[in-house]
């Protein structure tokens, strides 16, 4: 599996920002989904994540009201749409895919900058 994060970039506080998630490869292996952030010199954090169906989502509870996470299954995208964006949402976001066997995948990451 092989995911490729697209839709990072620079925003000021109070804009909104929409991530894409395309995954590729055996993409009928994978289950849930999620999206991770990492700020500098913070350790990587989980913002969101969404379950093979997209039926039952969870959200960190700095985010919760502000972003949303969708998925497409027919085109294997993954989404999360950021609003309200506030300067400490500044960090790579990072998407993640569990497939069978437990087997986790990341992809390469994208960066977002919210200016104050």
């Amino acid at each position: 599996v092989q995911l490729v994060e697209s839709g990072g970039g620079l925003v000021q506080a109070g804009g909104s920002l929409r991530l894409s998630c395309a995954a590729s490869g055996s993409t009928f292996s994978i289950n849930a989904m999620g999206w991770y952030r990492q700020a500098p010199g913070k350790q990587r954090e989980v913002v969101a994540g969404i379950t093979s169906s997209g039926g039952s989502t969870n959200y960190a509870d700095s985010v919760k009201g502000r972003f949303t996470i969708s998925r497409d299954n027919a085109k294997n995208t993954m989404y999360l749409q950021m609003n309200s964006l506030k300067p400490e949402d500044t960090a790579v976001y990072y998407c993640s895919a569990v497939a069978n066997y437990g087997l986790k995948y990341w992809g390469q990451g994208t960066q977002v900058t919210v200016s104050s």
